[in-house]
C-alpha cells in the first residue's frame, strides 16, 4: 500500500505502507515438529484464535503455504 508522508508544510511525498511482519518458530503437536514462519500481526492473531492446525490447513487451501 502507498500513500504521502505529510510535513508541517504540507509537503507531501510518497511512501509506501509494508506488513507488520514477524519471524516466529510454531510448534505443531499433531507433527511433532517445530516450523518457522514469517508472519504478520494479524495471522498471529489468526493463529491464537483458530490454533496453528486449523491456521496451517486453511492457508494451504488458499495456496500460501505448501510444507
Amino acid at each position: 500500500m502507498s500513500g504521502n508522508n505529510v510535513s508541517h508544510s504540507n509537503t507531501r511525498t510518497r511512501r509506501k505502507f509494508y506488513p507488520n511482519l514477524q519471524t516466529k518458530k510454531i510448534y505443531i503437536p499433531e507433527e511433532d515438529k517445530w516450523i518457522t514462519l514469517k508472519v504478520s500481526a494479524s495471522g498471529l492473531r489468526t493463529i491464537n484464535k483458530k490454533g496453528i492446525s486449523e491456521a496451517l490447513k486453511d492457508a494451504k487451501e488458499q495456496g500460501h503455504y505448501k510444507g
